[in-house]
């Protein structure tokens, strides 16, 4: 377990991607932005959400391509996307084309089950098999194996004077496959990524199970990942705002949106008894001694901390500044060159 003088390995930070819907472009232009800051300030890596029919990034593969011809070592992420809206075939041509312009810096997370709203958006997504498609994860599986190279087709060979078909994948990114995390809030999810020697991310939303101390759960999660993948990377994802530079109105808006969420963190919310943590706000002193005490943080080297959703690029700005330049070396980080 690591003690709070073991240093932070990996930093990164997810953002949303919010735009506004009757002028989108502005909004997808900052995140691309905020992408190449976090390069510039020697985050290891930026992930962005995946929002399907919300005013958020709707296709992250698409903004991340972009952002490859942005940025030249920064680690690209997608944390996570649904497969439950995804043809894992096409989903694995569109990830291996971003690796290759990425020069292998792309982490597809994904994650899977029925995407939310689902009887009010099967009938336009799966019009005639949505009581067929599977959701579960095999379709995790098969991304990962189309990913690895193996047959998506039966045929291979020239057909007429110029066309070669291939049997896999195409391009054929090699490693890509064991760069895929799966995004889990569960126990059974923790061990089943471990299992199939996936990577793991666990967020600011798990599953009570055991407890209803969040970050117990998170830890025990977290352990029962490497039980079964030793050698599996595991990140932890939480909502931290450092506050060192930030002015006063910002430290205003910044209390007043933590204050909001605060209530669904005292119990288990919904069937599924769904825990969330509490947003982290301080100096970044004031974080680093609130994560040194979590369990879940503790059981962890890398971290992608997730940026507040609805926040103006000045405030992400100040946010990511403060955490490269104060919250991560306060956690034993050092930013790359």
């Amino acid at each position: 377990m690591p003690a709070p003088g073991d240093p932070l390995r990996s930093l990164g930070f997810l953002t949303i991607g919010l735009f506004d819907g009757a002028d989108p472009g502005p909004g997808h232009e900052t995140t691309l932005q905020v992408i190449e800051l976090g390069e510039q300030l020697g985050f290891d890596s930026a992930w962005l959400r995946h929002r399907h029919l919300q005013y958020g990034i709707s296709s992250p593969v698409a903004v991340l391509a972009a952002a490859t011809q942005r940025t030249s070592r920064i680690a690209l992420g997608t944390a996570v996307t649904p497969l439950g809206w995804e043809n894992p075939l096409r989903l694995a041509e569109d990830l291996a084309t971003v690796d290759v312009l990425s020069g292998g810096r792309l982490n597809p997370g994904v994650s899977v089950g029925p995407p939310m709203h689902w009887d009010d958006v099967k009938a336009a997504l799966y019009p005639d098999t949505a009581d067929l498609e599977d959701l579960s994860y095999e379709r995790v599986s098969r991304l990962v194996r189309f990913l690895a190279g193996e047959p998506a087709s039966s045929f291979a060979g020239r057909e007429g004077v110029v066309e070669e078909w291939s049997d896999r994948v195409q391009p054929h990114s090699p490693g890509l496959a064991s760069r895929v995390w799966y995004g889990g809030g569960s126990l059974r999810s923790a061990q089943w990524a471990g299992e199939q020697g996936l990577n793991f991310l666990t967020s600011s939303v798990v599953k009570a199970e055991s407890s209803e101390d969040f970050a117990t759960e998170q830890a025990t999660q977290v352990q029962a990942f490497r039980a079964a993948n030793p050698a599996g990377r595991v990140s932890q994802g939480l909502v931290v705002i450092p506050t060192d530079s930030a002015t006063a109105e910002q430290r205003e808006k910044y209390a007043a949106y933590v204050e909001a969420r605060l209530p669904r963190t005292a119990t288990p919310q919904g069937p599924a008894r769904m825990m969330f943590a509490p947003d982290l706000i301080g100096t970044s002193e004031q974080i680093a001694e609130q994560l040194h005490a979590h369990a879940g943080f503790r059981e962890v080297s890398e971290v992608v901390f997730a940026l507040p959703f609805s926040f103006e690029a000045a405030d992400y700005v100040q946010i990511l500044t403060d955490t490269a330049q104060h919250l991560g070396p306060a956690l034993g980080w050092s930013p790359t060159a």
